[in-house]
């Protein structure tokens, strides 16, 4: 839902809204982006301040896919996070006995592939996260990366190959 069809929404409704519709899934992406629960809900709120502190663009560029933007602004967060000298010193390394209690919900074959997901690089990790975790079209995911929908095709097909490749313990078919 655009600005355009809330007339009158001021910011602290409009950011209500989004923490209200959107948590759980800035909140899932930021955990299967780091890997870590602690970090994922910081990364969370800093998401929803930055969100806050560039509402003013988004009400100037009149953008059209919220979702899109606000996952843009947490994957960026998540970055950011990922750059820093702590995050770099600590093992990534994930059981399904540590998902947390929203990733829980899924059915065994889902979480082990939410685990091969979480060890992809992640260039490819984004788009898998945001095309298949979230549901996005191909453009809002390419809007979502700053990236070319070519690029987000390539790199689709890549992380699906890596996936398979995972799944079959490295076997192809080809012969």
């Amino acid at each position: 839902m655009d600005r355009a069809e809330v007339p009158g929404m001021n910011r602290e409704e409009r950011l209500r809204r989004w923490i209200d519709a959107y948590s759980d899934t800035i909140l899932k992406t930021c955990y299967l982006y780091l890997s870590d629960q602690g970090q994922a809900e910081d990364a969370t709120q800093d998401t929803w301040i930055k969100a806050w502190n560039h509402m003013e663009a988004y009400e100037c560029q009149q953008i059209s896919n919220e979702k899109a933007w606000l996952l843009r602004i947490a994957i960026n967060t998540c970055k950011d996070y990922k750059r820093t000298a702590w995050f770099r010193h600590i093992d990534r390394k994930k059981s399904l006995e540590e998902l947390p209690p929203q990733l829980l919900t899924m059915e065994p074959r889902d979480e082990s592939l939410t685990l091969l997901v979480m060890d992809l690089p992640d260039r490819y990790k984004q788009v898998i996260l945001l095309y298949y975790f979230q549901g996005l079209t191909m453009q809002e995911t390419a809007a979502a990366l700053g990236s070319s929908q070519a690029t987000v095709q390539r790199r689709l097909r890549k992380a699906e190959a890596l996936l398979k490749s995972s799944l079959t313990g490295g076997e192809t078919n080809e012969e």
